[in-house]
């Protein structure tokens, strides 16, 4: 029996931590798209990794609830890589709140009752979280803390009170940041850690499709005016989720990591600023 490595979201950010951690590991790849999970399992079980294709929605607990079954035949979960989710461009406010922030809740939440003692997490978030405006802190405490049932009961996240596609997404980032800090406390009591990653501008098909799509021209500026000068890469997101993971991130749980080459600096006190 191996240690198990659950990874959602059939993608190149996920692909990218999972190369780098999950040697040795049976790591269970599940995604809404079998053929894209099959792709990618077949690419790493090539390059020498053991890995499991599954066909999981992040927006059903059921289905969550499927892939652990399938998951715990091989060993104990004792990783969870998730970095499922569906961009302001592919999908409409409703699926973007059940998929990125109800099911991102679920996940996080039904991972923490089952982690392995030891046992390590790491959610991708978005820079979109930390540019919308403030919440408040008992709208952040609601996001934080209202159980997963509930969540989209919330008079914040009712359709009328959401303004578009990319409003619902900040809003789910957002909630993804509040549910890592809320989960770590009860992970910890597994002696299990959680955290999230919020990346900028990632070259991926999903990135492109943004590019592409009505707010292509406000993502290529975002970039080229960023301090780095240029979009990110999947590598370079799975540095930072290798160190979190690892012995060396041992003191860090509950927190979520802004990777965007300055953008949302230069968003706040550079020229991205918006015109008042």
């Amino acid at each position: 029996m191996k240690d198990v490595m659950l990874v959602t979201g059939a993608g190149q950010i996920s692909m990218a931590i999972a190369r780098r951690i999950g040697y040795g590991k049976k790591i269970v790849l599940g995604d809404k798209n079998i053929h894209n999970a099959r792709i990618i399992a077949e690419t790493m079980n090539n390059a020498g990794f053991d890995v499991e294709p599954f066909e999981m929605d992040l927006s059903s607990r059921s289905s969550i609830l499927e892939m652990f079954e399938f998951a715990r035949s091989f060993g104990d979960i004792a990783y969870l890589i998730n970095g499922a989710g569906v961009s302001p461009s592919q999908a409409p406010i409703e699926a973007i709140l059940k998929v990125d922030l109800y099911g991102t809740a679920v996940l996080l939440e039904e991972v923490g009752k089952v982690i392995k003692e030891g046992g390590v997490g790491v959610t991708i978030s978005s820079q979109s979280g930390h540019r919308m405006k403030q919440l408040t802190s008992q709208e952040d405490e609601l996001l934080a803390t209202t159980p997963t049932e509930e969540l989209l009961n919330l008079d914040m996240l009712q359709v009328e009170n959401i303004h578009d596609t990319l409003h619902a997404y900040q809003l789910a980032k957002r909630c993804n940041e509040k549910r890592v800090m809320f989960e770590s406390v009860r992970w910890g009591q597994k002696g299990a850690r959680i955290n999230s990653i919020s990346p900028g501008i990632i070259v991926t098909p999903l990135a492109v499709d943004e590019f592409n799509g009505p707010r292509g021209d406000f993502y290529k500026n975002m970039f080229a005016k960023c301090p780095a000068g240029r979009p990110g890469t999947a590598d370079e997101v799975a540095n930072v989720a290798e160190l979190i993971m690892s012995d060396k991130g041992a003191f860090i749980t509950g927190s979520d990591f802004l990777i965007d080459g300055g953008a949302t600096a230069s968003y706040f006190y550079g020229p991205l600023k918006p015109e008042k």
